[in-house]
């Protein structure tokens, strides 16, 4: 009986073996490649918190450049995230901040160069379009209006789109193209929400241009209209 047992623990073992031979290296290959991948997986993790918590550091210091008025400690501060840490949301929104502070201190052309890495560099659709948005109003105050249309014409970010217009309008309308100017903040004041105080702005647009938005059917006469 003894012997009998043996011979199929023997057998097992034998099998155990043969499989081993047969499978084994792929197994311990898989094996590696699946605890390696967690590993750097744990590893990224742990890395991306780091470099945002390094990142959040410097753009508090920026935001207290900022605060402060110090548009070349801005600068510089954005200049060193942007070098250290470009992935990162504090890069584009430092890149915002920054280009605020220095186009209040009459650097224009920094400004404009900090919204460009911006437009050009950050992850998120909607930083892509406040920094064009932006930097199509620094090109516009420089008369730099093809260029200004182009910066707009790249900003895609669907819930930025009537103020896309609303620029593009005062663009057009710089240029003397009162037409298309119209057309355009019609687009604006159309796509724009109704409770949004900055739709009233729109509308007063389109009245110097001799053509006020109509009224929605069945909008509600204003106070004091006669019956």
């Amino acid at each position: 009986m003894a012997t009998q047992l043996d011979l199929q623990e023997q057998e097992q073992l034998d099998e155990l073996k043969a499989f081993w031979k047969q499978y084994g290296n792929l197994i311990t290959w898989v094996l590696i490649l699946v605890l390696g991948a967690f590993a750097a997986w744990n590893g990224w993790n742990w890395y991306q918190r780091e470099q945002a918590g390094k990142a959040s550091a410097m753009f508090d210091e920026l935001e207290r450049a900022a605060q402060a008025g110090d548009a070349e400690k801005a600068g510089k501060v954005f200049s060193d995230l942007k070098a250290r840490y470009p992935r990162t949301a504090f890069a584009e929104q430092g890149g915002l901040l920054a280009a605020k502070v220095q186009y209040e201190k009459g650097q224009a052309d920094g400004a404009k160069a900090t919204l460009a890495w911006v437009a050009d560099n950050a992850t998120e659709n909607e930083y892509k379009t406040i920094a064009r948005l932006r930097l199509a109003g620094v090109l516009l105050d420089q008369k730099q209006y093809d260029e200004a249309l182009k910066q707009l014409a790249s900003a895609s970010g669907k819930e930025f789109e009537a103020l896309v217009a609303d620029r593009r309008g005062d663009v057009l309308l710089a240029q003397g193209k009162k037409d298309d100017a119209k057309a355009a903040y019609q687009a604006a004041w159309k796509a724009m929400d109704e409770k949004l105080e900055y739709r009233r702005l729109v509308d007063a647009k389109l009245t110097a241009l001799g053509a006020p938005p109509e009224p929605a059917a069945g909008a509600s006469a204003p106070a004091g209209a006669k019956q």
